[in-house]
């Protein structure tokens, strides 16, 4: 039996996968997407906040939602599945610009996430420069979190 991970380790362990048939992640579906080589995370919480009078003026907060959106930033390889993939979505909208991303992280823990592929950066650059690929895939609904087996 593997050991589990621990300690330090360089963002490049963390691995991505896209359905390439914008469905649920299903194994056979999920590629891998070349050539990224950046990646950031935001976690958008919704906060209420209400003021009642027992607390004398200090501020009571409850996060009631949340989303993430991962960017990530890489180049173009065209012939690459899933850099071809993202590639085709940056003038695609509406559900044709749905699918899931797998967060695979270095302690084995997976984030599933279903969302929207939104395109930022699209060949284009300096005429030395090889060709960026860049997106924000963002959150539609609950993502499913599977822990790192023990």
């Amino acid at each position: 039996m593997p050991t589990q991970k621990t300690g330090v380790y360089p963002c490049y362990e963390n691995q991505f996968q896209i359905d390439k048939s914008g469905g649920t992640g299903e194994e056979a579906t999920l590629v891998g997407i070349a050539d990224m080589e950046n990646f950031s995370v935001s976690i958008d919480g919704n906060v209420e906040e209400w003021k009642p009078f027992e607390h004398k003026g200090w501020v009571r907060r409850l996060v009631t939602g949340k989303s993430i959106t991962i960017s990530i930033s890489g180049k173009r390889n065209v012939g690459d599945e899933g850099n071809d993939y993202i590639n085709g979505l940056a003038l695609k909208t509406g559900a044709d610009a749905t699918t899931t991303l797998v967060w695979n992280f270095p302690d084995g823990a997976k984030l599933t996430i279903k969302g929207v592929v939104s395109v930022t950066e699209w060949g284009s650059g300096e005429s030395t420069a090889v060709a960026p690929l860049a997106f924000d895939f963002m959150s539609d609904g609950k993502p499913e979190f599977s822990a790192a087996a023990a």
